[in-house]
């Protein structure tokens, strides 16, 4: 198991230079990655280790620190990763969703699984500004800005959304400061207009919250939620970067319920983890309805269409 995980390590975040040189340091530190294989099989990415010592010890200067004070404090980072989980919640995605949620039949119920603080679920809140102005939409803050490839389907007005919900394993409540300080310290430093992004999607949710149920996408809780939706709504269920968090076995029964669900479903994850050949470095497969309709930087930074 020992290689997999050092190549997981090796190839993370190659556009963050010091979470590059940190995952480089681990994946040839054969101590610490006896001690990651130990850990339960969630518990092992290198976001979740990096976020949660930044939350014990701080953002470090590079490796040799790095090392020295995982070594020294590791029970600390172990505590907070074993109590933590990877939640990035991203709302520049917003903007691959967009055209797809904007070509529906309006309106739209919207249920995101994996919702975290559900600030995906607020597309028809944010500004959106395309290849630098040349295609504008919506009122800020946040001001969401994508570069897009092969001419997108880019909407002249926002989706009409008659209702929205998230399901998550452990949702976040956005007035709780702690949890949203952990939503910071998973962004990669150097990414200072991400956490300038989640700040202002967070206080446009706290206008008026987003619903996060506690629940498992594989299970009934999916078909509860669901079932909540208006009938005369067009039912959309979407998720980004959430199905590698769940087992293959997991994600064979969320495809079956959505089918199941007649409802539309729209997803952005790695390109293998909705069963693409991976034949692109660091982009996620854009879907609808199980098709590859583009590919997409994770973060929302660019939209590659076709």
């Amino acid at each position: 198991m020992t290689e997999p995980l050092a190549n997981a390590y090796r190839e993370f975040a190659h556009n963050a230079p010091l979470y590059a040189e940190l995952g480089a340091g681990v994946a040839g530190d054969r101590e610490l990655l006896a001690w990651l294989d130990g850990l339960p099989q969630g518990k092992r990415q290198p976001n979740l280790v990096f976020a949660a010592y930044r939350l014990v010890a701080g953002t470090p200067s590079g490796w040799t620190e790095f090392e020295t004070t995982l070594k020294d404090r590791r029970d600390e980072v172990e505590a907070v990763m074993l109590a933590r989980r990877t939640q990035t919640n991203e709302a520049a995605r917003c903007a691959l969703m967009l055209p797809l949620l904007a070509a529906l039949p309006q309106p739209l119920a919207l249920l995101e699984v994996g919702a975290s603080a559900g600030l995906c679920l607020l597309p028809d809140r944010y500004a959106y500004d395309y290849d630098d102005g040349a295609h504008t939409l919506g009122t800020g803050p946040p001001v969401v800005r994508c570069r897009t490839e092969g001419s997108p389907p880019l909407p002249t007005r926002l989706p009409e959304i008659a209702w929205r919900a998230g399901l998550d394993l452990d949702p976040i409540d956005v007035f709780d400061e702690d949890r949203i300080r952990w939503l910071e310290l998973l962004i990669w430093p150097g990414m200072e207009h991400r956490v300038e992004t989640l700040h202002h999607a967070v206080a446009v949710a706290r206008q008026d919250p987003p619903r996060i149920v506690q629940g498992d996408l594989t299970t009934s809780d999916l078909d509860d939620l669901a079932a909540e939706a208006p009938s005369d709504a067009t039912l959309v269920i979407f998720h980004t970067a959430v199905l590698f968090y769940v087992p293959r076995v997991g994600r064979a029964i969320f495809r079956t319920k959505v089918r199941e669900l007649g409802a539309t479903w729209l997803a952005c994850e790695g390109p293998d983890i909705l069963g693409f050949e991976n034949d692109r470095d660091d982009v996620m497969a854009l879907t609808r309805d199980g098709e590859r309709v583009a590919y997409a930087d994770g973060h929302g930074g660019y939209l590659s269409w076709g």
